[in-house]
């Protein structure tokens, strides 16, 4: 029995085994992730508290996610020109000084709801840039035989901080206040930043021909996004789903103070059980350590199903169960999502596919946002939750069908005869 889970064991965190900068890129990343996370529980707490309105709540998502919209692409085009480490490095010492410039104006207050606004699109500028980087610098750390493993392991990173940080959040915004929480994420990039500068990265194979303009390089990466029926499959379910299915940020804090009548502390329980889930997800994808487009789908389907579900709860024991078990399949949708996206670009568009994946995941976020925060005013979480589910399950649904019907067309066309070959 002993030695099935250690092989399992194994190849769950082969990436961590294998490479030393994906060790020190795993460890500065967890506690980055941690503080950033501690901040968007201030952040929508804060602006729900200042004003009280559901709507402002979307709003600051929009600002904060409206740059990956306007310029993830673009990030993945440079990405695919400069210094890796030098980018990523850059992008989050700009989040770092805006976290300390969060710091300051909430714990001397002076904090004011246009300052959360602008503050939060310096923020959605610096990871619209940094995380097509980012994803990329991972490739280039672990190559393409461990690149799902260490995307699912980045994604249990990720939710781990998702579970921490939300509940760690709770605790600081409701002892100590906001600016503690943004102070605290500030010194977080320190860390990331100095285990970054640690690694020993080979150069980057020299270029055969010269790198296309910014602007010819977006247009080569939405030519591959629709370049086969498989990478547009998942590409637009990732488009639709987070757009109007993946707007946790904005409805969390409504089903604590709204569906819940409850606080910040609370509001940080779900979001950690949310996570919890999603790091039961990366931990089975890391274990399958495949990208397969039917965990794209699966995963959008069953992420709507328990929306559904949630959209009837209304006591704590019985929305944590279903968050946990949301969070499962977002994973499953999100992070394979990304795992196809790359190993289906060639070397060249590597930066753009992960800037794919962010704008498919992303881009829509604004309008979704609003939408959520919108669709709340007016029915509540019920209502908003309802729709989400409905769209996802259309979604998966529809996408499945496109494949299907593809390869029913492949198989029953006609093959060439060896004599027509010859």
């Amino acid at each position: 029995m002993a030695a099935p889970l250690t092989a399992i064991g194994h190849r769950t965190f082969g990436s961590l085994r294998r490479h030393r900068n994906y060790r020190l890129f795993f460890a500065g990343s967890g506690i980055s992730f941690i503080g950033t996370w501690m901040q968007t529980i201030a952040s929508f707490w804060l602006i729900l508290e200042l004003t009280g309105s559901p709507v402002a709540v979307g709003a600051l998502a929009l600002v904060q996610t409206l740059p990956v919209t306007l310029l993830a692409l673009v990030g993945g085009a440079i990405a695919d020109r400069v210094d890796l480490r030098r980018m990523v490095v850059s992008c989050e010492g700009v989040m770092a000084a805006q976290a300390g410039l969060l710091c300051f104006l909430a714990l001397s207050g002076l904090i004011a709801v246009w300052q959360l606004y602008v503050l939060g699109l310096v923020q959605g500028v610096a990871v619209a840039l940094n995380a097509p980087a980012r994803h990329t610098l991972v490739f280039q750390i672990v190559g393409r035989q461990d690149l799902t493993n260490a995307i699912a392991l980045s994604a249990s990173l990720g939710t781990t901080a998702r579970i921490l940080g939300p509940a760690l959040g709770g605790v600081v915004v409701a002892a100590l206040g906001p600016g503690a929480a943004f102070g605290l994420n500030a010194a977080s990039y320190a860390i990331v930043i100095a285990a970054i500068l640690a690694m020993r990265l080979a150069p980057r194979p020299p270029r055969t021909e010269p790198p296309p303009s910014i602007l010819a390089g977006v247009s080569e990466t939405l030519r591959f996004a629709v370049g086969s029926r498989r990478v547009a499959v998942v590409f637009f379910t990732l488009v639709l789903v987070g757009t109007f299915s993946f707007n946790f940020d904005v409805l969390l804090p409504l089903v604590a103070r709204l569906t819940l009548d409850e606080g910040p502390s609370t509001y940080g329980l779900i979001a950690s059980v949310f996570g919890a889930g999603a790091l039961t997800g990366a931990l089975i994808l890391a274990t399958v350590g495949r990208a397969r487009v039917l965990l794209v789908l699966g995963g959008a389907l069953g992420f709507g199903c328990f929306q559904l579900v949630l959209a009837q709860q209304d006591s704590l024991g019985a929305t944590c169960a279903i968050l946990f078990l949301a969070g499962i399949f977002y994973i499953l949708w999100g992070s394979s999502s990304l795992a196809t996206l790359q190993l289906a670009a060639p070397d060249h568009l590597r930066g753009r596919a992960a800037s794919l994946y962010f704008f498919g995941f992303m881009g829509g976020a604004p309008l979704g946002g609003l939408i959520a925060g919108s669709l709340t005013a007016q029915g509540g979480t019920r209502l908003a939750f309802t729709i989400a589910g409905a769209i996802a399950i259309l979604v998966a649904a529809a996408a499945g069908l496109v494949l299907l019907v593809g390869r029913t067309a492949q198989t029953a066309s006609p093959q060439p005869s060896r004599e027509a070959k010859a």
